[in-house]
């Protein structure tokens, strides 16, 4: 039995503004945390098979070796009992106070032994994505000093890339040891820049190496050379580079991508940029990223404010949906997609900069957990193509017990995911 994986998430962000006296915990300022029975109840409702969550990084390791798992025991045992499989999310935007930022070189090394503690405690969780947008975090971070750091310079967005990229290979080996047929599913920002002038191709060309940096270093793959150069001349050693060269973990990894009406940006001349809205899409972009590291690929967020008329975010939805099947019928092994999040987020309009208590109309569902157009529209996507798409397209399989138990397989099928294809 394969499962095209339609999924959703929980929106758990958690950046820390304001030099690191206000922390963004989205679970909280969204309701969750008091209502995450009925939010679990939601997912089933829309027939999701697949959430990504995960446990509040800053609310479970509480110091090197010391977790608080109350939240995550409830929320993986409701999750089980329902039969959502788990895409779990160990580090969203944000760190403890007392690591600090994405600065420490300390934080590789204690992330990976969160991840796995909790790959111990949770055996059974087989999906993982362990940073969550390596680049994006960095990005926010370190050179355009919104969040964490709040550092505005290239050294910082280096020291803060290597180390979350780090975190993540030390995380993905760690949760192997563990649960040896764990697979990760990579969510990173899908990014194009364009040249909005002839003396721009240079800056943009630069953006548009530097956008490949996170995944580069994740999967070992040697950078171009001029992001090798830029890579140096920021603070990363050769032998920091050589680690990442001497890990490859790709045949455990889905490429996850995410794409928004942001990802897309004009460059100037002098390097600066703005929003360019949807000029290539999801599918042409895609492309790119596939051709690049050749792995099976998710759609793991995207989302439309819904606006005036109501429909907005629904035509988002099928225009995102049509270039998934478009991807797909090209011959690319497409395994899931992903509207994130299940509910309305709160101050994003600002990238969470801003506290304004202003809820922004994204979700699936508003903040009082009544549906959206949007989620009407979504259940019947799913209802349609879910036994439509495992019959016709390379998908992922999924052996976790549950599955086994909500579809009625005979005792004694294995375990074990066959390997996925050879790239």
């Amino acid at each position: 039995m394969t499962y095209f994986m339609f999924a959703t998430g929980i929106e758990n962000s958690n950046p820390t503004i304001d030099g690191g006296r206000v922390r963004r915990d989205q679970m909280e300022e969204c309701g969750h945390y008091a209502r995450w029975k009925e939010d679990f109840a939601l997912v089933a409702e829309i027939g999701c098979g697949f959430l990504r969550i995960g446990p509040p990084l800053h609310r479970t390791l509480l110091a090197d070796g010391r977790h608080d798992w109350e939240y995550a025991d409830l929320a993986f045992a409701e999750l089980r009992r329902l039969q959502i499989v788990p895409i779990v999310d160990l580090c969203h935007f944000g760190v403890p106070d007392w690591i600090g930022d994405f600065q420490n070189p300390a934080f590789p090394a204690l992330f990976a032994a969160y991840a796995r503690a909790f790959a111990a405690r949770f055996p059974w969780v087989q999906l993982y994505t362990p940073v969550n947008e390596m680049y994006v975090t960095a990005l926010f971070s370190a050179r355009y000093g919104w969040w964490n750091e709040q550092m505005a310079s290239d050294r910082g967005f280096v020291t803060a890339l290597k180390h979350l990229a780090k975190a993540n290979v030390l995380a993905m080996e760690a949760i192997l040891e563990v649960r040896p047929d764990a697979i990760f599913i990579q969510s990173e920002s899908s990014e194009y820049f364009h040249a909005d002038s002839p003396a721009a191709i240079g800056p943009a060309e630069i953006r548009n190496a530097e956008r490949f940096l996170s995944l580069d270093l994740n999967y070992g793959r040697r950078v171009d050379s001029e992001m090798y150069d830029y890579l140096l001349d920021n603070g990363m050693t050769r032998e920091e580079y050589r680690f990442f060269m001497s890990h490859r973990l790709k045949r455990w990894c889905i490429m996850g991508n995410d794409y928004y009406v942001t990802n897309e940006h004009l460059v100037s001349a002098d390097g600066n940029t703005r929003a360019a809205g949807e000029i290539f899409g999801y599918a042409t972009i895609t492309r790119q990223y596939h051709d690049r590291y050749r792995l099976p690929v998710m759609h793991t967020e995207t989302n439309l404010v819904e606006g005036p008329t109501g429909t907005e975010s629904v035509q988002w939805l099928w225009k995102q949906w049509a270039n998934v099947l478009r991807v797909r019928n090209d011959g690319m092994p497409v395994v899931g997609f992903t509207w994130y999040s299940l509910t309305d987020q709160m101050d994003w309009d600002t990238a969470l900069r801003e506290r304004n208590g202003r809820a922004n109309h994204l979700g699936l569902f508003d903040l009082d957990r009544k549906i959206r157009r949007v989620g009407s529209a979504y259940k019947k996507l799913i209802a349609d193509w879910r036994d439509v798409l495992p019959a016709q397209s390379l998908c992922l399989q999924v052996p976790v017990q549950m599955l086994k138990e909500r579809d009625g397989w005979p005792e004694g099928e294995g375990t074990s995911p066959p390997p996925l294809p050879a790239y």
